[in-house]
């Protein structure tokens, strides 16, 4: 698709930033914050949710569409499972350690904290919350940040509690896990002041680096995801949900843009082929001897072949509006929404087992001329009717342009229909949790990341290569920590970031090391009861035998530091043994006899120490 004048089309985005806190305990329980693997759960149990009338007695639209389709929600538990994230006990009061960070995250923004923080219910019926709601809290409002095409403006700050974590879909409904439920997490909306997919991009990094800069967000995937909204000025808001990757904001924004501007084409053609779309009607006896599977098994199960006729839309359905997406994808995504497999189109067919004698015979069913398309959905006789219908609402939306709703990133850079976009009914108050008043005036303003890589250049001598991948590393907490306590930087940022890179590639699982591990390791080559060099071969023992103490592991490695004297005695047998060598090349033998000395050595002794006696020894012979 191509690049697209955002100016003239009068693009207007906005972000919407959810990032998990790194704290101790969940937002309204006491529950720990790490993830478990599913195979951990003790217990599960279900759940059917049902949307809920507001305080003024009106029920959100996305919420009424969604409890449409009939759905059991399996939760697994563990054993740090509490009755808070059941639902089945009312919540505890706000965790004073989220507010705190999201207080500091404020500052790093210029925002202006509320004189009193209201938590209130946000309604969602998928089954991402045992309770049916997830309870939100507004913590700051305006406040900016700077890109190189300009600010952008930053509406509002949120404490709220993360949802369960989608494990997989069942033949009943969806599976959640209940490890991630009630971690807190900030939600960081911009305002609609974003005119370009790039400027979009530098936004989000822009703010991402203020969050790392607290030192006090999960890192890692899942832990930060990005909400985009789009419109155009002919077209529509809409809310991209679920961005994993910062990298794929720009595309997202820019394929949306031409998402937009396609159906504002097609809504302008289909007016001047004055389109409408018909009623659904079952047409199963086209179909009566068909060879095709999914039409075939439909029918032989006792299910039906519902069509909806589509007139004026010839050639429309079938028009491409995304990177392999096209009008018929859309009315596909609606349709599954009921439980249908999708839907086949007269744009697309003859195909799928479906004959040109069949399509004729399915247009003369509905009455449907050559300018005309039919759709089509072959399912059990309720699950199709209802995708039909579906799949017809939205064609009926084609006619008026972009709808306004909510849909979700694809991995492709493209997205797909969710839900309509939600209303003022979904958020009520909380009543069971109090309110709390801010208090910025105790809250330290952080470092910015870009400050300490500058930081780490001047104090602690470090590359400009090597500051930037300490501060912007996960492990940027450790290394300030483990050099205060006296640990020479340069070690400590090699090891936290190019040794455990280079480990990893190498397969070692170093995800199994953990903080303990690198402290410990870290304290023993300083205290010159580990050689540097051998920092690498303990780390990779410690991360495949993660239970065994760093002590006990070099102690069975034979990783323990060696005196002087012996290593003396290492380097004058190599020496001597390539004597010939020395004598005809003299301390250009050096780099090649260096080698051979730290493998006799088994990484035992410091490069340092090992690098002067050998030259020593080889001075003493030429």
């Amino acid at each position: 698709m191509s690049e697209y004048d955002y100016d003239e089309l009068g693009l207007v985005a906005g972000l919407e930033i959810h990032q998990q806190l790194e704290t101790a305990t969940k937002l309204f329980c006491q529950c720990p914050t790490e993830l478990r693997e599913p195979e951990e759960s003790s217990r599960t149990f279900t759940r059917y949710l049902h949307p809920t009338r507001s305080e003024l007695g009106e029920i959100d639209e996305a919420a009424l569409e969604e409890s449409k389709v009939d759905r059991e929600f399996e939760y697994l538990a563990y054993d740090s499972t509490c009755l808070v994230e059941e639902d089945d006990e009312p919540p505890h009061e706000l965790d004073e350690e989220a507010l705190e960070t999201v207080l500091e995250i404020a500052q790093l923004m210029d925002m202006h904290p509320v004189d009193q923080a209201n938590v209130m219910r946000k309604l969602v019926v998928d089954g991402s919350n045992t309770s049916g709601f997830q309870r939100s809290t507004l913590i700051a409002t305006g406040g900016g940040i700077e890109t190189s095409e300009g600010s952008v403006g930053i509406e509002d700050l949120l404490l709220e509690e993360e949802s369960a974590q989608r494990v997989e879909e069942t033949d009943d409904g969806v599976r959640y896990s209940l490890d991630r439920l009630g971690i807190p997490l900030v939600e960081i909306g911009t305002k609609p002041d974003i005119a370009s997919p790039e400027q979009a991009l530098e936004a989000a990094e822009r703010i991402g680096m203020l969050l790392r800069s607290t030192g006090k967000v999960k890192r890692g995937l899942g832990t930060i995801r990005q909400d985009v909204n789009v419109s155009i000025a002919e077209g529509a808001r809409v809310e991209i949900k679920g961005v994993q990757s910062l990298d794929d904001i720009d595309d997202i924004v820019r394929n949306e843009v031409g998402r937009q501007a396609e159906l504002v084409d097609i809504r302008e053609e289909l007016e001047k082929r004055e389109a409408a779309v018909g009623e659904g009607q079952d047409v199963s006896e086209v179909f009566e001897g068909t060879d095709s599977g999914v039409i075939a098994g439909a029918l032989d199960s006792g299910g039906s072949v519902t069509a909806v006729p589509l007139y004026g839309f010839d050639g429309i359905v079938g028009r491409e509006i995304a990177p392999d997406r096209r009008l018929g994808t859309e009315l596909s995504d609606h349709a599954k929404r009921h439980g249908a497999g999708g839907i086949f189109h007269t744009d697309e067919l003859p195909a799928y087992g479906v004959t040109e004698g069949e399509v004729d015979a399915l247009r003369d069913a509905v009455g449907a001329g050559p300018e005309d398309a039919v759709a089509i959905v072959a399912a059990d006789t309720d699950v199709a009717e209802a995708a039909i219908e579906a799949a017809a609402e939205r064609a009926a939306t084609a006619l008026e342009g972009v709808p306004e709703e909510t849909r979700g990133a694809n991995d492709d850079g493209t997205t797909r229909y969710l839900r309509p976009l939600p209303g003022a009914a979904r958020m009520y108050p909380e009543t069971d949790v109090p309110p709390v008043e801010p208090d910025p005036s105790g809250v330290p303003e952080p470092e910015l990341l870009t400050e300490k890589v500058e930081r780490y250049q001047d104090e602690h001598d470090l590359g400009a290569g090597l500051a930037e991948q300490v501060a912007y590393g996960r492990r940027m907490p450790l290394f300030e920590d483990v050099v205060a306590d006296g640990i020479d930087p340069t070690l400590a940022a090699t090891t936290l970031e190019s040794t455990l890179t280079e480990l990893r590639r190498d397969d070692v699982p170093v995800e199994n090391l953990e903080r303990g591990h690198l402290e410990t390791v870290l304290s023993m080559a300083e205290e010159g009861d580990l050689p540097n060099e051998g920092v690498p071969d303990l780390l990779s023992t410690l991360a495949r035998e993660p239970d065994r103490t760093a002590e006990a592991a070099a102690e069975a490695a034979g990783l323990g530091g060696v005196d002087e004297t012996e290593v003396r005695d290492a380097v004058v047998e190599v020496v001597e043994r390539n004597e010939s060598q020395v004598a005809d090349e003299g301390m250009q033998a050096f780099s090649g006899l260096m080698g051979e000395c730290m493998g006799a050595l088994r990484g035992k002794a410091d490069g340092d120490l090992v690098s002067e006696l050998l030259r020593e020894e080889i001075q003493k012979r030429t």
